[in-house]
């Protein structure tokens, strides 16, 4: 025989313990009705004015970097190099198909030669009374005009080949043996890796441009060389934007020691300590709200008892805190802490 055992609870018990635990999901869970003030902590902003941490990536160059070219177009007959060689002072690297470039200074020579004879003509003539002064000068400077036009042909000719202007590297080589080069079209790209002399050259904003001064000192590190810091200064900024990238040039002179090789085209992170100094308000990191691209918004009280959402601008950030170049007005206090319920003119009471 099966007994069923009911337990009966006292209406009394039970409605204490509803009414405890409705109690009990209010406080833990209470949100701010609408109209009601909502309690926040305020601040006065705090300016500061101080020397900037620019950080900002760049690639190792040098200060000799060279492109190298024919005087003269043509077709390529030899290249002697590749992209990797060490390279010496006045090693010949290319050279041209000279056949053309030859006859042209064939044609020079042999115009010379003829107006070297018409002017002997022309001298004896004049001599004997029978060509007259004009005949004799325009003779002379036909002979004149055809040594010019000989140097040039000559000089076309012995440019015909490219020499390494210094001892470095071959960088990048753009043609190969049987091209058509044209005059000015870069050949090889060079640099004087063994002077040492190395640089890197970064981009920063107008902002952080503003900011820099020749001589400031930075820090420079790489991935391929993890445990190591170079030391480096500004030596030049760019008086102009770059037209491709908009942004502002700054180069670095980099204190390369040690068994520290750097290659061209290496990237590096440097991080420049700037010598302006940067007005700002510095506010909590939590008090920033919709931070994008240098903009944000935050929220302010001037009377204590409604929220303002005002526009700012960052200049940077670290990690508790953000520096605003533009930021609350005068008599604008920073809200710091209940943001998350606030809209523009929300009601507050200040708690703190």
């Amino acid at each position: 025989m099966r007994t069923t055992l009911h337990i009966l609870i006292p209406a009394a018990m039970l409605v204490a313990f509803t009414a405890a635990s409705c109690s009990k999901g209010e406080k833990t869970s209470k949100l701010p009705t609408a109209g009601e003030a909502i309690p926040v902590k305020v601040m006065n902003p705090i300016f500061s004015s101080q020397t900037g941490v620019i950080t900002a990536g760049g690639q190792f160059t040098t200060d000799d970097e060279t492109m190298l070219s024919f005087k003269t177009g043509g077709i390529i007959s030899a290249v002697l190099v590749k992209e990797g060689d060490a390279v010496r002072r006045g090693q010949l690297l290319a050279t041209l198909d000279v056949t053309e470039i030859s006859a042209l200074a064939n044609q020079a020579r042999l115009g010379l030669e003829k107006a070297e004879r018409d002017l002997k003509r022309a001298t004896n003539l004049h001599r004997d009374s029978v060509a007259t002064l004009e005949q004799l000068e325009n003779a002379r400077t036909a002979r004149d005009l055809a040594q010019q036009q000989l140097r040039a042909a000559e000089f076309n000719l012995q440019h015909s080949e490219i020499r390494a202007v210094n001892d470095g590297y071959i960088l990048r080589k753009f043609a190969n043996a049987g091209q058509l080069a044209g005059p000015g079209t870069p050949v090889f790209q060079t640099n004087g890796a063994t002077s040492r002399k190395w640089l890197m050259r970064l981009g920063v904003s107008d902002r952080e441009w503003a900011q820099i001064a020749n001589g400031d000192s930075a820090t420079i590190t790489t991935d391929a060389f993890p445990n190591r810091t170079l030391s480096a200064i500004v030596s030049r900024r760019a008086e102009s934007a770059d037209p491709y990238t908009g942004a502002f040039i700054i180069e670095l002179t980099v204190n390369v020691t040690g068994d520290v090789k750097p290659a061209a085209g290496m990237f590096g992170k440097a991080t420049i300590k700037a010598s302006a100094k940067q007005d700002a308000w510095e506010i909590p990191y939590t008090a920033l709200l919709d931070g994008n691209a240098g903009e944000g918004f935050i929220f302010v009280t001037t009377d204590g008892k409604t929220a303002e959402r005002i526009p700012v601008k960052i200049a940077s950030i670290a990690a508790n805190t953000v520096r605003l170049s533009d930021g609350p007005k005068h008599g604008q206090r920073i809200i710091v802490s209940g943001s998350a319920y606030l809209t523009h003119g929300s009601p507050i009471r200040i708690t703190n």
